[in-house]
């Protein structure tokens, strides 16, 4: 045990009306959520590389938080971080964690370094487990923060930093496998572009086919269970990256015969930074049979940038939950919190209340997308607006020719007018809810 989180002690469910800072008001684990325990619909993971590797700082600025595992460059330091770590699952009564390779072990000066340093956090890290009841959400690499990824990983223009690229997924995915991961993930944090003047874009695209089929064949061989996860993001770091969005990834997975294969985790700031909504990005791999998982978080409008805030927006959250819940909720997904403190907050209980927050406010979005799926009034309104489409003259004239729908329309002098949306009544109807 350490000290780090002094007294703070489990956080407990006391209530809508509890005015207690470190309760939560409206995650309750076990209440029932459509025939499902409310800890289950959500799955809530804790990101280890926010929570605790980042140091506090921003593009203007270095590290402003003081933990007692920093620098973190030792094993010891390593241990130290990961005995806080599951101390803070205890507290929140977390069901998973997510991490980076990066995250859990030190740095070494080369790739056998690194390995020995990974397998051994990996095996302190199964032993801290097996007294915990939080298990492994997914595990990931970092192929984007030391400077030889600085031009890509599987799409780097030198073929070694494409070998230990894939040297280093597959002992992450090995981690990931002996820690009973149930996703592993691939975030392709530079792996596009800064200038088209110096890039082979078809090759580079090839090369990153190639890779993600690599994993794949890797999963089968290992007999891993979980999913393959890749994570769109369109822009920073790179100017742009290769994995814009949903639709454009499930495009890539398409190409390289990986749509069966590979699912999405996505995340809501960087639907944000794609022009989106978290909810559009959800509702687009959904149609795609492709959502995997998520990461909540929130970016800050007024900032252009990814901010990574824990969420905060009821109406956003229920909306995603929505689209979740009616495609049968998360599966082997979860709700990792990809949030980061403010780095004025530099104090350990901000680490708790930050995820109290965000947990109660995924509670409240949860419910009110149940409440609305039980109501069914989107239901209903969303089968008036295409009842037309169940018609047998419509599914007579989907199975016909560009011929029979004009004579068609010619000897039946069809003239259809607009009808309305109903899109403020719709949006009047959501807000009864939130």
């Amino acid at each position: 045990m350490t000290d780090f989180f002094g007294d703070i002690s489990r956080i407990k469910y006391e209530g809508a009306s509890s005015t207690n800072p470190l309760a939560f008001r409206h995650y309750d684990a076990n209440e029932m959520i459509m025939g499902k325990r409310m800890e289950d619909h959500l799955r809530f993971a804790v990101a280890y590389w926010h929570s605790f590797a980042w140091e506090g700082s921003d593009p203007f600025g270095g590290q402003t938080f003081e933990r007692p595992w920093y620098p973190q460059n030792t094993m010891a330091s390593a241990k130290v971080k990961a005995d806080v770590a599951f101390e803070m699952f205890d507290i929140l009564d977390a069901p998973f964690f997510c991490f980076h390779d990066v995250d859990i072990r030190p740095e070494g000066s080369s790739f056998a370094e690194n390995l020995a340093n990974l397998e051994e956090i990996v095996d302190y890290l199964a032993e801290k487990m097996e007294a915990s009841r939080t298990k492994l959400l997914w595990g990931t690499a970092n192929l984007f923060s030391h400077r030889r990824f600085m031009s890509g990983a599987s799409t780097n223009p030198d073929p070694e930093v494409f070998a230990f690229s894939a040297a280093t997924v597959k002992s992450c995915m090995d981690a990931t496998h002996k820690l009973g991961g149930q996703n592993y993930v691939l975030w392709g944090g530079r792996e596009g572009y800064e200038t088209l003047l110096n890039t082979d874009m078809s090759r580079e695209l090839d090369n990153m086919g190639r890779f993600l089929n690599m994993v794949v064949e890797y999963k089968h061989k290992i007999g891993f269970k979980g999913q393959i996860l890749v994570e769109p993001k369109p822009q920073e770091p790179s100017k742009h990256q290769y994995d814009f969005d949903a639709a454009t990834c499930y495009g890539f997975l398409q190409k390289y015969g990986l749509e069966n294969e590979v699912k999405l985790n996505l995340e809501q700031g960087h639907a944000i930074l794609a022009g989106h909504s978290f909810e559009h990005e959800i509702a687009t791999a959904i149609a795609m049979g492709a959502l995997g998982s998520i990461d909540m978080n929130r970016n800050d409008y007024q900032s252009g940038w990814d901010t990574d805030q824990f969420p905060n927006n009821t109406p956003e959250v229920a909306l995603a939950y929505y689209h979740i819940l009616k495609d049968g909720g998360l599966k082997q997904g979860g709700t990792n919190f990809d949030s980061k403190l403010r780095r004025q907050s530099l104090d350990p209980v901000d680490l708790i209340a930050g995820h109290v927050g965000g947990m109660d406010i995924c509670a409240r979005g949860l419910k009110a997308a149940a409440a609305m799926i039980e109501d069914g009034g989107l239901e209903d309104a969303m089968n008036a607006r295409y009842s037309g489409w169940d018609t047998d003259g419509a599914k007579d004239m989907m199975s016909g020719s560009l011929d029979s729908i004009f004579n068609k329309v010619v000897a039946d002098n069809i003239n259809p007018q607009p009808r309305s949306g109903r899109q403020e009544v719709l949006e009047n109807y959501v807000n009864r809810f939130v």
